[in-house]
């Protein structure tokens, strides 16, 4: 019933107009080519003028936000259901695909070696960030394009700056319809999904909901087939109504809320450590560990384009939590010493607002603000047994009864943001957008920055693009994951940590530098190559450091990373073929924030010494392609894909350097093929699939338990067999 409640306050929260990231210069096309699906023509001179005015606020929606000199890398809905997996497969599976995009565990990815610092939109929109575990907020069956925005980003930009994933809504396009379906396979996989979408006048709307259940939710800490104790079950749903108010203007409303139950998995074979209550043996494949995670969010935006002025003011509202739940019988802190039952939660009110005018034939003028107000609440209690000193010197368990502490913080906190830019026509064929931003946060730190950003584009050439740009980028701290944090009260405990202090988390500050070119080659084949290099202060970090998997954020005094992204992608006739390559790596030295996390040994090093981050790795290839054959019964669509890492890192062989050592490297391939029918009556709409996941069950680490800030190991999802159906009406 809270949940209902919570999903009813954030669609009602809402008021006025929907915004949207697109690019100006062209972009490379993701997997596929193509778009969404045409609109039937209308009948009626009042529906057409409806189509025609909707269609021209997309487009001046999309004039607002352009990443004029940034790549802009794009999943067309196309693209997204000829893929393995169709509109059944995750948003993390679909990135991974894109370039310089690295996959990590927990369902996280890595664009250009930064943890986190992805910002997620939708039509333009800001949605804040959900506390980190291992859930999706969003569903990509929601959208009819998906574009991943990296490089220097123009002022409109802000906050999380290693890429902008901007989700388009599927609004239905005034055509009546919808779809349902059911997908299923191995590890108990159950995955059945619905959308529906239309008109009513001037009203258009869209609503999508889908379950998952499956017996793989967390990556599996062992290389077997079937995880242990690894149960999920995930709820979303997603609606959006608009409203053409007049011919210049509308009101758009858009939320949904995700749910996801997640079992832990179990690592069997472990040694106790500890005894509690007379029990010194514990079977760690017993353990029964959980977490849950809700998020449920909303937007309302009014969009107003005429003439030269072209502007969208969007509030937004946004609540998450996370609870973690111990084994109940003790058995975690057996084997570790202590446990954590903790809840954290984040209610997130705010408003964004962007406009654009369009001064002279030379110059046009963005502008724009972005504000919110952010209450966090953090409870955990802790259990632990106090400890004393052997006749050795020793530290060992005093009682086997033990105590417990409740630690709760609540926090205040504001993000401000303004921004300014022109884009400038120099000649016909080169661009210059030339801005700046001013951010400040007010949370667990006080800082502020202004930010200058400049892009030029030049296109001598049909099908050749060439950009250079440089930005000044400001990143505060994710505030639902920092936390004041008292370790002296640990002290005499199994909990103690080794260095008892810690400096405030801080703002990451960086510069930012990007070149490369586009080129069309021949008829649908396009390449491309972009290069960058990057200057950080405090570089924001993050880690598992306790037994709740959420992650808790680091910096370090300087990093840079440096990188180079090669693409191409070939579309024509039957064919979409694309593949990536990415070379990169990010480095920091001197932890300065949240040292109570570290061991002293660690510390010293890293503060004399650059060190990889533990999410960096040397190669990331992707590619795939899908073909289109017609047949007696429609259209076959065989599909194919694959990822290879290099590894990300792990502890050093020799025990020195920290994340000295590397994980083995690895290639993953999955294939699918689809029967898409044309037929009359009920075969009319219908698709069946056909999925296999990690063709040759090839075992990998993504992670081996290593390194600074990893928690425990994760593998691969082995070898996995999927069908589905869907019929489209």
């Amino acid at each position: 019933m809270r949940n209902l409640l919570l999903t009813g306050a954030a669609f009602a929260a809402l008021l006025p107009a929907c915004a949207q990231a697109q690019s100006a210069p062209p972009p490379s096309p993701a997997p596929s080519s193509g778009g969404a699906a045409q609109t039937p023509a209308p009948t009626a001179s009042g529906d057409t003028d409806i189509v025609v005015t909707a269609r021209k606020l997309d487009q001046a929606r999309d004039a607002i936000l352009p990443a004029l000199g940034a790549s802009d890398y794009i999943f067309t809905r196309k693209a997204l259901d000829n893929q393995p997996g169709g509109a059944d497969r995750n948003l993390t599976q679909v990135l991974t695909q894109a370039p310089g995009v690295t996959l990590d565990s927990y369902g996280a990815i890595h664009v250009r070696n930064e943890h986190a610092n992805v910002q997620y939109r939708l039509n333009g929109v800001i949605v804040p960030e959900s506390i980190s575990g291992f859930g999706q907020t969003f569903d990509p069956r929601i959208a009819d394009s998906i574009s991943l925005i990296t490089g220097t980003l123009p002022a409109q930009y802000g906050y999380r700056t290693s890429g902008v994933v901007n989700l388009t809504t599927r609004s239905g396009a005034f055509d009546n319809g919808g779809d349902v379906g059911f997908y299923g396979g191995s590890r108990l996989t159950l995955q059945p999904s619905a959308t529906l979408h239309g008109s009513t006048g001037r009203i258009n709307y869209f609503v999508s909901g889908s379950y998952l259940q499956n017996d793989l939710g967390v990556e599996n800490p062992t290389p077997a087939l079937d995880a242990i104790h690894d149960r999920t079950r995930q709820y979303r749903l997603f609606g959006y109504v608009s409203d053409i108010l007049s011919d210049t203007s509308r009101i758009s409303v858009f939320g949904g809320t995700a749910i996801g139950k997640f079992q832990i998995p179990n690592n069997p074979g472990q040694d106790p450590q500890f005894v509690l209550n007379g029990r010194s043996t514990f079977d760690s494949a017993a353990l029964d560990q959980n977490q849950i995670e809700n998020t449920h969010y909303g937007v309302a935006a009014y969009q107003y384009a005429g003439g030269d002025l072209n502007f969208q003011i969007a509030p937004f509202v946004r609540y998450s939590e996370t609870r973690y739940r111990p084994d109940p019988q003790g058995g975690d802190v057996i084997f570790t010493g202590f446990n954590d039952r903790s809840t954290l939660s984040s209610l997130v009110l705010g408003v964004q607002a962007d406009g654009g005018y369009k001064l002279s034939d030379a110059h046009t003028i963005r502008f724009g603000l972005f504000f919110q107000n952010e209450r966090t609440r953090s409870s955990v209690t802790s259990q632990f047994f106090p400890t004393t000193t052997d006749l050795n010197g020793n530290t060992v368990q005093a009682t086997d009864q033990p105590s417990s502490l409740t630690d709760s913080s609540r926090k205040v906190g504001q993000l401000y943001g303004l921004y300014l830019q022109d884009e400038w026509l120099l000649t016909p064929t080169l661009t210059f957008n030339v801005g700046a931003r001013f951010d400040a946060v007010r949370a667990y730190t006080n800082e502020q920055q202004i930010s200058p950003r400049a892009n030029l584009v030049w296109k001598p050439a049909p099908g050749t693009t060439f950009h250079l740009g440089y930005a000044r980028n400001f990143t505060p701290p994710p505030q639902e994951l920092v936390a004041t944090a008292s370790v002296v009260q640990f002290n005499g405990t199994t909990k103690e940590s080794e260095i008892k202090f810690g400096d405030p988390v801080r703002a990451e500050r960086e510069h930012y530098f990007d070149g490369g070119v586009q080129q069309t080659v021949l008829p649908g084949l396009t390449v491309g190559v972009d290069a960058y290099y990057k200057v950080k202060k405090n570089l924001l970090d993050e880690g598992q450091f306790g037994s709740s998997l959420v992650l808790s954020p680091f910096n370090y005094a300087k990093g840079y990373a440096w990188g180079v992204e090669l693409r191409a992608n070939y579309e024509h006739g039957p064919f979409d073929l694309y593949a990536n390559v990415a070379r990169g790596q990010e480095k920091g030295k001197n932890i300065v924030s949240a040292q109570y996390f570290f061991a002293q040994d660690e510390l010293d090093y890293i503060s004399n010494h650059y060190i990889f981050t533990d999410h960096s790795q040397f190669w990331t290839v992707s590619g795939g392609g899908s073909v289109t054959i017609p047949n007696s019964l429609g259209k076959l669509v065989p599909t194919v894909d694959f990822l290879y890492g290099d590894g990300l890192r792990a502890d050093d062989p020799a025990g020195i350097v920290p994340n000295g050592g590397k994980l083995p490297s690895y290639l993953t391939a999955n294939f699918g093929i689809a029967q898409n029918f044309d037929g009359l009556g009920f075969m009319k709409g219908l698709s069946i699939r056909f999925d296999v996941v990690n063709v040759g069950d090839k075992i990998y680490e993504i992670r081996d338990g290593s390194g600074v800030g990893v928690g425990a190991p994760q593998y691969g999802a082995r070898r996995g067999f999927f069908a589905g159906i869907r019929k489209t009406f």
